[in-house]
């Protein structure tokens, strides 16, 4: 998916000074066109905005991450996700890469590996912060 404008970013977690951290990190390079809080919203929001980019905590209330991702994928097959969460087990990248996900990062990580992510998930391919050096396909 190649662009030449600035990816559309819908943000999805319920812990809202991640919400504007993810904001401020990502705002130089992307159009964030919203965010929501409550895992039960991500999906009408998606819905309603059609972003290009997702990046979707694993563990929101109302909500499974990899189940929303499921529903936004098929709903929406041109928008991919970037699901986060705070683990660390790598169990877990190979289960948001099965439910859909274009990549997968951990919190700890964000601040350098959500830019690369949302990079290279334009660039069709797939990222996992628990092995950044490979290609997770």
């Amino acid at each position: 998916m190649a662009h030449q404008e600035r990816p559309r970013v819908l943000l999805a977690d319920d812990y809202p000074a991640l919400l504007v951290a993810w904001r401020r990190l990502l705002t130089p390079t992307c159009d964030v066109v919203g965010d929501v809080s409550d895992g039960q919203a991500v999906f009408e929001t998606a819905i309603r905005l059609v972003p290009d980019i997702i990046v979707l905590d694993v563990s929101m209330l109302g909500s499974d991450g990899f189940d929303a991702c499921r529903a936004i994928t098929r709903a929406i097959p041109a928008t991919r996700v970037v699901l986060v969460t705070a683990a660390a087990d790598p169990g877990l990248a190979q289960a948001a890469l099965r439910a859909g996900a274009s990549a997968f990062v951990r919190k700890e990580a964000a601040a350098d590996d959500l830019p690369e992510a949302i990079g290279r998930v334009l660039a069709g391919e797939t990222y996992c912060s628990a092995f950044p050096h490979r290609d997770v396909r």
